[in-house]
């Protein structure tokens, strides 16, 4: 169960950062396959590991299980964004992303 998430999980980040799993591997200090691997459930990431891949993905744990959070990257980005915005700024940031769900 773990291994289809993780794998689901780590290809689809890969591929919203757009790098190969190669690529991906080597950044993290790992040998040119390993991300290859645990996307066909051939491995499974030590503790440490896992660290790496959130690091790679500036996410933290949690925002890696958060499996309804697409793109927890950019919601991260936003986020620290929007820590500098007055209450009028944010109310109009607010009325902005609701109006964007409704379409």
């Amino acid at each position: 169960m773990f291994e289809d998430f993780f794998a689901e999980r780590i290809a689809l980040l890969r591929n919203k950062k757009n790098v190969s799993a190669r690529e991906m591997s080597l950044s993290i200090g790992q040998n040119g396959s390993y991300i290859n691997r645990i996307e066909n459930k051939l491995a499974f990431p030590s503790m440490q590991a896992f660290f790496y891949i959130c690091e790679y993905f500036h996410i933290t744990p949690g925002d890696f299980f958060d499996e309804c959070n697409h793109n927890p990257e950019k919601v991260n980005i936003i986020t620290d964004e929007l820590k500098d915005l007055d209450d009028t700024q944010l109310d109009t940031v607010l009325a902005v992303v609701r109006g964007l769900k409704h379409k």
